[in-house]
């Protein structure tokens, strides 16, 4: 099938134009945290000068008392929408599906200048990630008022983009022949979900580490800083949401690792070969897969589980980057 390189121009325009839109969109979530966290402060000193006048005999020590300490300093656990006025989430939101609009226009346009699946190369695979992320982001946000980590989420897909469009620019072309496969569709397609997963724990692992710092300034009395973070739930609730959220992304990967063995074996003879990018598709394996019994039966809750699934998501991101582009082997198809 020939290409189609007029739409194949107008796909990276709309691909600019996505990532300029997602620039506003994460402008406006930033503006949301700073102005929000102001207001939830003034209200937060009012509750509290309520409660030392009214103060009667001091609470026991327990867990109750943590929770005292917290309440009107982190947000509902539960992260339920209150539907308090937040004009500044609103646009970001908006302006953010508005975006995701746009890049899967972009996305789209790709696939059908090239009459095949857009995910190729390094650059068809960071822009269809980059759209996966947002897409998880804004169902998510159906659910859970995850407004509290959009800024992060946006930032990470500008900077996807960014790599794509500056780091890995590819003309629109046909597939290498060892790609021409329906298992490209299958395989990838279920990596790119996994990834867009494990993006968003990420994201919420990092919060987790900065509440919990706060957390613990807060109970020992002290000036804890990070007003934003007023906005965001405790660091048990993000550890508990993130969990269920990897376990997900870890049945994802699960897949991911299986379907490339089973094509592998029909485009090259053999199950493994211990090629670079096997190895790193199980060594992130191995990683989520410790996260996962870690955090389940050997108690590592806290900074600990929070600190693997960092790591697990820097070896996703080193074996999209860095194994594609820099170690030779079967899997070099980044297109450069």
């Amino acid at each position: 099938m020939p290409v189609n390189d007029t739409l194949g121009t107008w796909s990276q325009l709309f691909m600019l134009l996505a990532a300029m839109t997602y620039l506003v969109s994460f402008v406006a979530f930033a503006w949301d945290m700073a102005a929000h966290s102001r207001v939830l402060g003034a209200r937060q000193a009012r509750d509290r000068e309520q409660a030392l006048v009214g103060a009667g005999a001091p609470p026991a020590a327990g867990r109750g008392t943590e929770r005292a300490a917290l309440a009107g300093e982190v947000a509902d656990d539960e992260m339920r929408y209150t539907g308090g006025r937040r004009p500044a989430a609103r646009v970001a939101v908006a302006v953010m599906a508005l975006a995701f609009v746009v890049h899967a226009a972009a996305v789209l346009a790709r696939a059908v200048a090239a009459g095949r699946v857009p995910w190729g190369n390094m650059y068809e695979f960071c822009t269809t990630g980059a759209l996966v992320v947002a897409g998880v982001y804004l169902v998510a946000l159906v659910r859970r008022d995850l407004r509290f980590v959009g800024t992060l989420v946006t930032g990470l897909v500008i900077i996807m983009l960014c790599a794509a469009t500056i780091g890995f620019p590819t003309p629109v072309g046909p597939l290498q022949p060892a790609l021409q496969s329906w298992w490209l569709v299958i395989h990838v397609s279920i990596a790119v979900a996994a990834s867009g997963v494990f993006t968003l724990t990420f994201a919420m692992a990092v919060l987790q580490l900065l509440q919990t710092r706060r957390e613990r300034a807060l109970l020992a009395g002290e000036q804890p800083g990070a007003a934003f973070l007023r906005m965001v739930p405790s660091a048990r609730a993000l550890e508990d949401l993130s969990f269920r959220l990897n376990a997900v992304g870890f049945a994802f990967w699960t897949f991911t690792l299986a379907a490339g063995a089973i094509w592998a074996e029909q485009a090259w003879g053999r199950y493994w070969g211990w090629d670079t990018k096997e190895v790193w598709t199980f060594v992130i394996w191995v990683v989520y897969a410790a996260y996962m019994h870690a955090r389940a039966t050997r108690g590592w809750t806290g900074s600990r589980s929070a600190w693997l699934s960092i790591v697990g998501y820097l070896c996703v991101i080193f074996n999209f980057t860095v194994v594609n582009t820099v170690f030779p082997g079967l899997h070099s198809y980044s297109g450069l």
